[in-house]
Parts: structure tokens; sequence; C-alpha cells
């Protein structure tokens, strides 16, 4: 959605709510239910999607400041959006401190009413001039990045296979990037640790792959790059996490479909093409790692993603391995391969699995 389109959205919004009061009648405010019981999973479309719920948030003495909060938020976008500018949700939250009695106490209200004007308008924060504290992930490898200077706005190529042993560093924006490659995938890494490993020993030049660290959960800035990079580019992405319900639906699932608090915006952020390339719970077997048993936490996630998670619910390869590991009550690390030797996952692990990609998880 274009500015324009955003800042008159956020107009028209708020004209309804003064005609409304105005009238002497109760304005109020619909934002969609944001869960995973509302949404469902098409196959086809590739993410999580919204059922339709909504709650409605309606003006009275009761929420009376969180209507006002909702505003001033809308405001602020307004401004943000006409003024090309950028605020950090921890800068929206200091801004509010202005705001008399409509201020926020604790930086978790801000960012619930940055969420929930996310969802009434249906864009992604950005787009209203939000964003993150921290960087989008890191890239090496086989990829040409073309940015733009700062202050001429000439080109500018980024080679991601000329930083020693540093990498490249997502922006918080990247919808301008441009980008190319000879590389046959990507490999998306859970853990930073891992993505060193590899890129130390140059792996992205044998495997001819661009490596790409998520840090954990990915954030939307590296989400959105991956899935540039795979419609763009018409690569593959293969996720390697920890073989944990952490690592399998927090970073993996939200990767490939989304999130039910982000399905409002899912179409933009997920990376539909993604497969699981392990660790798996197989892989603990074949490859005789050693292991730490699930924590209750872990034994309650696994639990409510095969009862409530469309997308595992749709797939039966997924269902049967989150049954598997809890059966076996144990969960590994990426590091665990370690156990043989420091470069096993290159010498051995990821040649056999990238071997036989057919077998690769949903």
């Amino acid at each position: 959605m274009s500015k324009v389109k955003v800042a008159n959205q956020i107009k028209e919004t708020a004209n309804s709510v003064r005609n409304k009061i105005q009238r002497k009648s109760k304005p109020t405010l619909s934002f969609p239910l944001r869960s995973l019981s509302n949404v469902t999973y098409h196959p086809k479309k590739g993410f999580l999607e919204l059922k339709g719920k909504k709650k409605i948030r309606t003006l009275t003495v009761a929420t009376v400041k969180t209507f006002a909060q909702t505003l001033r938020m809308m405001s602020q976008a307004k401004t943000l959006v006409e003024d090309d500018e950028i605020m950090t949700k921890r800068e929206a939250y200091y801004v509010s401190k202005n705001w008399d009695d409509a201020r926020f106490d604790e930086q978790p209200e801000s960012d619930t009413v940055i969420d929930d004007i996310e969802g009434l308008f249906e864009v992604n924060r950005e787009q209203l001039g939000f964003i993150p504290e921290e960087k989008g992930g890191e890239i090496a490898g086989k990829l040409i990045v073309i940015d733009r200077d700062s202050d001429g706005g000439k080109p500018l190529r980024i080679d991601c296979t000329k930083f020693g042993s540093g990498a490249y560093s997502i922006p918080s924006s990247v919808e301008h990037l441009k980008f190319e490659t000879k590389a046959k995938f990507v490999l998306a890494i859970e853990t930073a640790g891992m993505f060193q490993r590899l890129v130390k020993h140059n792996y992205w030049r044998k495997a001819n792959c661009i490596l790409i660290s998520m840090g954990g959960v990915p954030t939307r800035a590296c989400r959105r790059f991956i899935r540039r990079i795979a419609d763009e580019l018409k690569l593959p992405v293969y996720a390697f996490v920890d073989c944990d319900p952490y690592g399998m639906f927090n970073i993996y699932r939200t990767l490939k479909v989304g999130s039910g608090n982000a399905a409002h915006i899912n179409r933009y952020f997920c990376v539909p093409n993604a497969r699981f390339l392990g660790v798996t719970p197989q892989d603990i077997v074949n490859y005789k790692l050693p292991t730490h048993p699930l924590k209750d936490v872990d034994i309650k996630r696994a639990k409510d993603a095969l009862k409530n998670d469309p997308f595992v619910q749709h797939y039966k390869p997924w269902q049967d391995a989150i049954k598997q590991l809890l059966d076996m009550g144990v969960r590994a690390e990426q590091q665990a391969f370690a156990v043989h030797n420091l470069n096993y996952v290159i010498e051995h692990y990821l040649p056999e699995k990238l071997a036989a990609r057919k077998t690769f998880l949903p």
C-alpha cells in the first residue's frame, strides 16, 4: 500500500470517530483477533490467514485511555508517513510521555497499540513508519545486494562474498533492495554460532549457496529479505534449526507460514517455499547425537502444536515428527554434531541431507 493510501486510511478512520462523537454516538474501532484460534492454513496460498473474527473497541469510561492512545498513535503514524520519517518502537513509547494522561506506563503497552493499528489498516508497521530495534539478520555467500547511496541515491553494489570473517547485515527496510546471484539455494540458520562456523570455512563457496543467520526467531526484515530472494531469484530455501519445538514452530513455522499474532500481514513476510532441512528427531537417531531432556515448556509447545496449529494439522509428516520427539523425550541442538568433530556438519551432515532433499519435512 502506498504512503498516500496509508495516510488517507488513517484520516478516514479518524473522521469516522469524530463524526460519531459529534452525533453523540459511541465510536468504535474494529481490530482482527490475532491468535491461532482465528487463523486457517491454505497450502496453495502458503501462509496462515485470518478467519475474520474481530475485537471491537468501543469508547467508554473503561476504555477511554486505550482509545485515546490508539488515536494518538494513529496520528503519530500519519505524521511519520507524510514526512517520510521513521520511529523505533522504543521511541514511540517515549514520545507518549508528552501525551499527559494518555501516556504509556510500559513499552509492551505501546507495542500492543502499534500492533492493533497495524491490524486495523492491514499493513505492516514499517509501512506506518515504526521500525524494530533489532537488526534483521546476517548474510554471507553468493549474493550481490544492490542498495542506494543515502546522499545521492546512486546504486551501491554490495558483494556478500567480500566480508572476510564478517557478514552483511540486513537493514530494517528491504523493499528498495535489488539482488543478483548465481547461488543454487538459501540456507537459513538458527544460531549465530553455526552461521559463523559455516562462514569461517566458506561453506557458501563449496555448496554454491547463500547463508543467512536468523539469530533465533527471524525478524520481519529478515523474513521479508528471504521472501524477496526466494520469489525474485527463484531459489529454494532450507531451514537449519535446533531439534526442539521452539526451533520447529517459533522459528521454522514462523519463517514458512507466519504466526497467529501477525496473521493480518503473514502474506508479506512468510516464505512458503521454505523446507525443513533439520535437525529432525530422526537425525538424532541416525547421527547418534547427544541430547537434553525435553523441558515442560517444550512438551507443552509440542502438544499445543498438535492440537491447535493449522499448519501442523495439515501435514501428517509434522505430526509424526512431533510424536516421535515426544516419545523420545529429548531435544538436540545444531552444535551437537561437534561430538563427532567440529566440522562434521560441513563434511558429512549437510552434504548428506542436501543429497536427499525429497525427504525434507514440508
